[in-house]
């Protein structure tokens, strides 16, 4: 029997607040009253240490997992490419909403802006970003920023910053489009495992009946087969977001699935990567396993053992 309310556990800023409406949406829309279950998590409360530093997994997961195992909400709605690689065995991942573009973006006041002015300084949480901004443009230099969207953005409009690389879903979603100076293009700038979609969790206790109805309602069946291959991927490589790994998977109209996966060291001088198709769907976690498994033999090992040594 399905409970009176969905109870949907998220986080507090406004992006997180768009995806648990836009799930409750989805759900009122197919007759299930919901609930929306603010929660805090360690990555909203520690904003002065970069992701690397936390030294936590699922810095913006565990508190909402726990709720899920205390019964006190049913579903956890994340965005996809913050859940931890490997999830504990009690939960999982029941659906991925339909994925939106998948692109960095760089956002900026100043609309003259010009990403190959020597100097500029870019703002960035992401370790992934600071690499690939060091590869492929290597005049700007590159600043910490953590905190929500309009934390960074007073931060930019105060000048701390002349622009900001941040995913084009979350910028979209909140409505600034106007300030995207550049689509980076993501041939070079290879997003994480999972950037655009919205990953739903809960507890695998949860009644059969419940989870296939809701599955049924929320889960976009290309996405969920694109992020099965880059989370194996992701699995395989064992890094979380303090790791600069990268991957896309594609689903052709022939039901080929190709999965580019790599890592690239942190000054953005190595890059491995690999680009493997599988003819089926069917064969995503595989095919994720395989490309990382091609990327660690042919010098992705080295690039994190370096890693892991320069952050001791």
């Amino acid at each position: 029997m399905n409970p009176t309310k969905i109870r949907l556990g998220t986080r507090g800023s406004r992006l997180a607040l768009w995806q648990a409406e836009h799930v409750a949406q989805l759900l009122n829309q197919a007759g299930l009253a919901t609930e929306i279950v603010i929660i805090q998590t360690i990555g909203d409360k520690v904003l002065d240490r970069s992701l690397d530093k936390i030294g936590a997994k699922g810095v913006f997961t565990e508190e909402l997992e726990v709720s899920l195992r205390r019964g006190e909400t049913h579903l956890a709605i994340h965005s996809a490419k913050d859940v931890q690689s490997a999830l504990p065995p009690d939960l999982e991942l029941l659906a991925f909403l339909a994925r939106e573009k998948v692109n960095d973006v760089v956002l900026s006041f100043d609309e003259s802006f010009s990403l190959d002015k020597p100097g500029i300084v870019l703002g960035t949480s992401s370790t992934r970003r600071r690499a690939q901004l060091r590869r492929f443009y290597p005049l700007a230099q590159t600043a910490e920023s953590r905190g929500n969207l309009q934390t960074r953005l007073r931060k930019l409009e105060e000048g701390q910053f002349d622009g900001l690389v941040l995913a084009y879903a979350g910028v979209h979603r909140m409505g600034y489009d106007e300030l995207i100076r550049y689509t980076l293009p993501e041939t070079q700038f290879v997003p994480a495992t999972g950037q655009g979609s919205v990953a739903v969790e809960c507890a695998k206790s949860l009644d059969a009946d419940l989870k296939a109805q809701l599955k049924q309602v929320l889960d976009d069946p290309a996405t969920h087969t694109c992020l099965s291959a880059e989370r194996a991927f992701l699995r395989t490589m064992e890094g979380g977001c303090s790791i600069p790994s990268f991957a896309l998977a594609r689903l052709g109209t022939n039901g080929a699935l190709t999965l580019h996966g790599g890592i690239i060291s942190l000054s953005g001088e190595e890059l491995v990567a690999e680009t493997l198709t599988t003819p089926t769907a069917a064969g995503a976690e595989v095919l994720g396993v395989q490309v990382a498994e091609s990327v660690l033999s042919r010098g992705g090992e080295q690039i994190l053992a370096s890693i892991r040594q320069h952050r001791g």
